[in-house]
């Protein structure tokens, strides 16, 4: 998207091309679509409001894994948060190092989401790529190291992949060593490129010699694009996944059990929780069950379901690497719409888990500000969400927030200062004292099948 933020967001400026991908990604088909949106939206721009960009900015996935040589070729897919295929890699890892240890001093879990397991893994799975030089980088280290010829990374990027550790900015030599990784194999930490190759020189020139800044990561712009820059307000985003967020300074000690632990910059970090099952699961719904976000006004539970919201595994708080989903107290009585309202209001009590574990270290918010189009598009999970954490939660005024994060965050790199304003919201739920309760039996009874069907079976497997 094109931004002009001395006011609102540039009406219209906007080229999409849709790429789903379930565990991992083409990287050159995804390079090439991503350089046809840029030459696209320069194109619809006009010359005379292309010739006004001052800067390009970029919001990326956290945790994705490519390998490429050294002609920065791809040697690998680029491999999602959501490829469990790593999970014995995990467990082994477990084994291997106080993993307590290694989630406070790199703010992420031993978990088949980050870069340790998906090495260990491809050690096994791709012996060939410890036998030659190989770099280890994001899908966005990738495309700038085409567009610019020089490795980099932003320190969000780098905070994101379990292997950098929080306290001093620096590869985690520990968990290097035990993967045999050399630390030049990773790209060095960057702010931000100028100076484009020739070949996307001629494809850009307008943008040829505007300073292009590392992506960041799509969780921390969206808390910057959606106004939640301090501990008062959370950002919840639903997309493909979930999360609720946090941003901070360093002054905040101790991360509570569950929770990660990531970068904006030098001075900002966030601490939250994330889902793996959010527009997913939607998506599930509809395609499977031919139902939609449109909610029956009933109590909530009164369907009599329990929904464990695992379809697509689980991060927090339990990050079990093989977790699955299920439905409990099914009858003949139940209906498709029963099992989409127990599921929705099964994500929204995971949410609540993650709000209550943030209340350990940090004040209670104001606000709950949404993002993200599976949530913001659904008055009714709203509401669910509100009721579920006792909080009031609105809709985000930015379409896109972490674009319109990753904008505001190159008019800081630019030194153009921005005046700290509270969220931008439009509609507020506000929570219903009446459904609290039926939100508690619901989450006592998601817990106990929890415990039966997921934690029990971790626990009969460990030595």
């Amino acid at each position: 998207m094109l931004w002009d933020l001395q006011g609102r967001e540039a009406r219209g400026l906007e080229v999409q091309h849709e790429y789903r991908a379930a565990n991992e990604i083409d990287a050159d088909l995804l390079a090439r679509l991503v350089i046809r949106c840029l030459v696209e939206l320069v194109r619809k721009a006009g010359p005379r409001r292309a010739e006004r960009i001052a800067a390009v900015g970029m919001s990326t996935f956290w945790h994705g894994l490519v390998a490429a040589d050294e002609s920065k070729r791809a040697l690998t897919p680029v491999y999602l948060w959501s490829d469990m295929r790593s999970w014995s890699a995990a467990r082994h890892l477990q084994e291997r190092f106080d993993a307590q240890d290694v989630w406070g001093r790199t703010g992420c879990p031993l978990h088949p989401s980050y870069w340790p397991a998906k090495l260990g893994w491809l050690r096994g799975a791709r012996p060939d790529l410890w036998k030659r030089p190989v770099r280890w980088l994001s899908f966005g280290d990738l495309l700038f190291w085409r567009l610019f010829g020089r490795l980099g990374t932003s320190l969000s990027i780098a905070s994101g992949t379990g292997l950098f550790r929080l306290h001093d900015d620096q590869w985690d030599q520990e968990l290097l060593g035990e993967l045999r990784i050399e630390p030049e194999s990773l790209p060095p930490i960057a702010k931000a490129e100028k100076g484009l190759t020739p070949r996307y020189a001629r494809l850009l020139p307008q943008l040829a010699d505007r300073p292009w800044f590392h992506a960041a990561g799509d969780g921390a712009l969206a808390n910057l694009g959606s106004g939640c820059t301090s501990r008062s307000n959370r950002a919840i985003t639903i997309g493909t996944s979930g999360a609720l967020r946090v941003m901070h300074g360093a002054k905040v000690a101790g991360l509570p059990e569950g929770l990660w632990r990531y970068r904006l910059d030098e001075s900002r970090l966030l601490t939250g929780g994330a889902l793996s099952n959010g527009g997913n699961l939607r998506g599930w719904l509809r395609t499977n069950l031919r139902v939609d976000s449109r909610f029956r006004e009933t109590a909530p539970g009164a369907h009599g379901l329990t929904f464990l919201p695992l379809l697509f595994g689980e991060r927090s708080l339990g990050y079990a690497p093989d977790a699955f989903g299920a439905v409990a107290g099914l009858t003949s009585a139940n209906t498709a719409d029963d099992v989409a309202q127990a599921a929705y209001e099964a994500v929204a009590v995971q949410f609540a888990k993650i709000d209550r574990a943030l209340d350990e270290i940090l004040p209670r918010p104001r606000l709950l500000v949404a993002s993200g189009g599976a949530l913001v598009n659904s008055p009714g999970w709203m509401q669910m969400i509100a009721d579920a954490t006792g909080r009031p939660t609105a809709a985000s005024r930015a379409r896109e927030a972490s674009s319109r994060g990753a904008a505001l965050f190159a008019m800081e790199g630019l030194g153009i200062r921005r005046e700290s304003r509270e969220p931008e919201v439009t509609r507020v739920f506000t929570p219903r004292r009446q459904n609290a309760s039926a939100y508690r039996q619901i989450e006592a009874r998601q817990s106990a099948l929890y415990q039966a069907l997921i934690k029990d079976r971790i626990m009969d497997r460990m030595p």
